[in-house]
């Protein structure tokens, strides 16, 4: 085969996957929108795999991975949310200080109790890259206790959440 025949071979391959790809985006093409989920009754588990999707543009069609193309996601009635199981005596949320023998633990039931909004920015947070995108991402969460938010202005769509299937 001549070496013009692959050129032109290769160059169409390259052609087809340009157009499988689709159209660029860059970092100021990508609008950021705001959502607004009411946390009552939602598991934990279930209401943070949908918000973590939201914030980090996973459920647009031009996520690209490298880029933050999420949206904001405001949680309200953050005191509302339920655990399944026996995760509600069993799970605890561990710390450590720094110092030798430092390693503090608090069970999530007092964690609700205390800081409810806490308990779902950690499920969250879990969720998210562990990089300087994540901690980008984390910051578009805004959860807050009851029904009110200071984020009426920019006019939150609802979000909602699939209820599960099959469950008591």
């Amino acid at each position: 085969m001549p070496a013009t025949a692959r050129v032109t071979l290769r160059d169409q391959f390259l052609g087809v996957l340009r157009m499988a790809s689709g159209t660029k985006v860059s970092a100021a093409d990508i609008r950021h929108e705001w959502f607004v989920v009411d946390a009552s009754g939602e598991v934990l588990g279930r209401l943070a795999t949908k918000v973590a999707m939201v914030l980090s543009g996973k459920h647009r069609a031009s996520y690209i991975p490298y880029l933050d193309t999420g949206d904001f996601v405001v949680v309200t009635n953050a005191e509302k949310i339920r655990l399944t199981g026996v995760k509600s005596d069993t799970k605890v949320y561990r710390r450590h200080t720094g110092y030798p023998g430092g390693l503090k633990t608090v069970a999530v039931k007092e964690m609700q109790e205390k800081y409810p909004e806490r308990v779902i920015e950690a499920a969250v947070r879990g969720m998210l890259p562990k990089t300087k995108l994540g901690r980008k991402q984390i910051k578009k969460l805004k959860v807050y206790r009851g029904g009110k938010h200071p984020h009426e202005a920019q006019q939150p769509r609802p979000l909602k959440i699939a209820a599960a299937r099959g469950g008591k």
